[in-house]
């Protein structure tokens, strides 16, 4: 894992290099039209897939009143991007945050990812997790989402009254397709083959969907569906320093399933009338698990930094320590349901809608379980460590690889491990909009509307009783062999399955953990008004939106009641009788925004407005115990959250000035200010006692946070983009963001002074070449450094710059099929993370002064794929 290594170009260069592909391609094909001889004729190229793809994208974006930004049907479908997160992030002032080599979440204009609010169609979407290391949020997890059932997506950067509340980064709206406005008995069919340079399986995608409309064009149903099958590998080193400095080869091992289904009817029973259904499905099954094999570092040390980890060491056979290797391996699965009932009525005079439905979510992990071994007949490790550099190199003296030969016959299933959280996210909602057309001057509409939801949010923890479960043959529990970590020596390949059923006949009943147990309902109600004017050259929008919100949180109360007979240990001082604390508030949002026609072609654009985001649902559950007896002294802490906390609030304002030519060109730059106040930060005491000692330390010692509104944090930007297609079928799109972000550094334990995931730099470029049977793509993204926070086991890292080369090729085989061809990550950057925490922090040891804590192999992924269309 080379950081430079000579096949890695660094930002520029990639840049360029897209660049000077573009520049040549199309002088060369200049320079063809010219030899064509004196003629003065054209040749007409067709515009479909990309070019008209990014000419919808620009129109969207032109003839908004705010600051809009798209993604049509077809350039998702023809991205070299297998979820919708991932093609989000093509679009100036996204980013994109991979978790498990997927894109996972999204941010705006350099903010928190909780900051953005994504919607189906509009409305809420629910979504849980399914790893139980991650903290629970409001952003959405994008993995769920395959492109193909997206009819396409809008961002909106700026605020405005008729938009839902709680994206103070922006709001991202998914918009599946509507039968009536497909041709009659139109279908799509599409196959999908995937092989990664890490992954040892081969992966398969099915995709289809089929629209029908009667004669009338008055009524319509749409199916669509997708199933996706493979397999996810990550290699890479981890430090944990928890165990005499360790430092842990790892290799992480998913089997995903992902499946969605779509579902639409669509009428339209007299003049005016537009009535609609719509459902969609999604799952994801990630079962997983990662193997660990650990270096002690305690007898070999020869250097540390000042928050003493271990920079390098030189272990021998005289003074080595026992070897020890295990399995962590976890039942992971979500599940999203959207159900949704609209309809709307329109005249020369009014327009009436109404919509109503729920969203559900089910999620987390249903089974924590581990398998380890010590000693015996591992091998001892021999090598050095050197943690000096921005990576861990592991260089082994001695072989390390691990067969089933070197692990006991039988195993036992480590039974204090044995764990289980379910998490479930639930909402409601109804909403009526009318739009009344108006002659009063420059004001030509007026739009009011209420929406309100019930949202409920439930976390639990249950921890296993196992009574003197049996030895399971070792051998049952694996299967095939993998590459452990970096270094790359074999190691039995787990079988998660396997693995799971052996624990769950392991388990004789489950007792609740009521540390782990958290119910946050919120009801919340929102009205607004919004005038729309124009007049020659001006147009847009102002008004005001109210919300109210109320909150219960419900849990368990850490007030030092006894352990009783037969409960668990994690349940030591915390009472038996739920508990539950209210609040409420309220706040009216103003919103303008303005377009003004420069020239013909020239929008100069101004919004202002003020937007809000609730706080985490982690932050709002009434406490939360970490660390009890999980094998690691001195993390032992609770957290205690809060119904009152006030949701973050921010001022904010864009200008800017667009440039329109040709067929969907364009040239812009757009200044943005965000003001955010009422942060959420917690404040920390070490050293507490709250008369629960830990068995991993023997100590009453304990780390308290408690969540409170405090500080705010501002975010400046640019924004620059420029899309230019040429007649010859040659294309270039570029876009650079800056987003100066700071976040108040009290919010975070690592007291750095930046948004979670927010990087400083973001640059696009994209080139490409179609005509009626081919099209080629080159697309190039990279941002700079951000920070990763996380609860549980990784915690808060800085991640290095991180960029991506994919490239596509696509053949019109004819009318009906297509073939294409897509490298993922050609560069294979690797996932480099370090700790970027001061030495005076609380965060532990490896996630201070810059040191080397984790790092993953970057991987490149193919696939091909076949669709047709009829």
């Amino acid at each position: 894992m080379k950081r430079n290594s000579a096949n890695n170009l660094t930002p520029i260069a990639a840049a360029v290099a897209v660049m000077v592909m573009s520049v040549a391609m199309t002088a060369q094909a200049q320079e063809a039209d010219s030899k064509k001889g004196a003629k003065d004729e054209v040749q007409q190229v067709t515009v479909t897939g990309i070019r008209s793809a990014l000419q919808n994208a620009v129109n969207i974006k032109r003839n908004a009143n705010g600051v809009v930004d798209a993604v049509s049907a077809e350039d998702v479908g023809k991205l070299p991007d297998n979820d919708v997160g991932e093609s989000l992030g093509r679009i100036p002032g996204v980013t994109v945050g991979r978790a498990f080599g997927q894109g996972a979440s999204v941010s705006v204009r350099g903010s928190d990812p909780q900051m953005t609010y994504t919607t189906l169609n509009g409305q809420t979407v629910a979504s849980t997790g399914w790893y139980d290391q991650q903290a629970i949020d409001r952003s959405f997890n994008y993995s769920l989402l395959p492109s193909e059932l997206i009819g396409g997506m809008e961002v909106y950067k700026s605020s405005q009254a008729d938009l839902t509340e709680g994206g103070i980064g922006g709001t991202v709206i998914v918009k599946t397709r509507k039968p009536l406005d497909m041709a009659a008995n139109s279908a799509y069919v599409g196959v999908k083959a995937s092989k990664g340079s890490l992954t040892d399986k081969i992966g398969t995608d099915v995709s289809g969907m089929f629209a029908w409309k009667n004669d009338a064009n008055s009524f319509g149903v749409l199916v669509a569906g997708a199933r996706e099958k493979s397999d996810y590998i990550r290699r890479g080193v981890e430090a944990d320093a928890r165990w005499s400095d360790d430092v842990t080869p790892s290799t992480f091992v998913q089997e995903r399933e992902r499946k969605a289904f779509n579902i639409s009817l669509q009428a339209k029973p007299a003049q005016g009338f537009d009535l609609g259904l719509n459902y969609m499905k999604l799952e994801l099954d990630a079962n997983n698990s990662n193997s660990s094999h650990y270096i002690f570092q305690g007898n070999s040390c020869t250097a540390r930094n000042a928050a003493g980890a271990c920079l390098s060491s030189n272990t021998t056979l005289a003074n080595t320590s026992a070897p020890f290797v295990q399995t962590w391996a976890r039942a992971g699965k979500m599940t999203s349901d959207s159900f949704t009932v609209n309809g709307s009525y329109k005249t020369n005079d009014f327009k009436l809608e109404a919509v109503a439905g729920t969203t559900k979510a089910d999620g987390g992990t249903s089974l924590t379980t581990n398998y380890g071994y010590s000693g015996g007949n591992l091998p001892k490790w021999t090598g050095t460590v050197d943690a000096t550099g921005t990576l861990i190199k592991v260089n082994p003296s001695s072989n390390q690889s691990v067969g089933l030969a070197n692990l006991p016959a039988n195993s036992d299933v480590s039974t204090w491990a044995l764990a289980r959280g379910p998490n479930s996210d639930k909402e409601n909602f109804a909403q009526a909009d009318l739009t009344l057309k108006l002659n009063w001057g420059s004001i030509s509409s007026f739009k009011t509307g209420f929406r309100t939801t019930e949202h409920t949010f439930e976390k639990h923890t249950d921890r296993a009783i196992s009574n003197n479960p049996p030895s399971v043959s070792t051998a049952s529990l694996y299967d095939g062999t993998i590459q452990m970590g970096t270094p790359g020596w074999s190691y039995p390949r787990p079988n998660t399955s396997a693995m799971l059923a052996s624990s769950l006949g392991a388990v004789t009943r489950w007792v609740e953990d009521r540390s782990g147990l958290g119910i946050l309902k919120e009801d919340n109600t929102a009205a607004y008004g919004m005038f729309n004017f124009e007049e020659d050259k001006l147009h847009g929008n102002f008004g005001l939106r109210y919300i109210k919100t109320k909150v219960n949180s419900t849990g368990y109360k850490l007030d030092g009641t006894p352990l009783a007979a037969g409960d668990v240990g994690q349940n030591d001082g915390w009472g038996r009788t739920l508990v539950t604390n209210s609040a409420s508030y309220s706040d009216v949002l103003p919103s303008l925004n303005i377009a003004y026609d420069l020239q013909k072609n020239v929008i100069l654009r101004a919004t202002a407005s003020q937007a809000v985001t609730r706080p985490n649902y982690e932050n709002m559950f009434l406490s939360t115990q970490i660390g009890y007896r999980d094998t690691v002294a001195g993390n032992e802490t609770v957290n205690f959250g809060s119904a009152g906390l006030k949701p973050m609030k921010s001022t904010q304002f864009d200008l800017g000035v667009e440039y329109y030519y040709g067929k969907g060109n364009l040239i812009s730059l757009m200044y943005f200010h965000k003001d955010i106040n009422n942060f959420i930060t917690s404040d920390t005491q070490v050293n507490q006692s709250i008369g629960v000692v830990s068995p991993d330390t023997g100590k009453d010692s304990w780390t308290v946070n408690r969540y409170v509104n405090a500080g705010g944090g501002k975010i400046d930007g640019l924004e620059a983009q420029i899309n230019h297609s040429f007649d010859n079928g040659f294309g270039v799109v570029a876009n650079y963001t800056l987003a100066n972000a700071k976040a108040p550094a009290i919010s975070y334990q690592d007291r750095l002074n930046v948004f979670t995931l927010s990087s400083k730099h973001n640059v696009n470029l994209v080139g490409y070449w179609e005509n009626a049977d081919y099209s080629a793509r080159l697309a190039y993204n990279w941002r700079s450094k951000y920070m990763v926070r996380e609860t549980g086991y990784y915690g808060n890292r800085m991640h290095d710059p991180y960029g991506t080369l994919d490239a596509s090729f696509g053949w019109n085989i004819n009318k009906q099929f297509r073939l294409q061809f897509e490298a993922i990550n050609l560069l294979k950057q690797d996932d480099v993370q370090y700790g970027a925490a001061g030495y005076d922090t609380t965060v532990k040891t490896p996630l201070k002064g810059g040191y080397p804590a984790w790092s993953f192999l970057g991987e490149t992924t193919y696939r091909l794929s076949l669709s047709a269309k009829f």
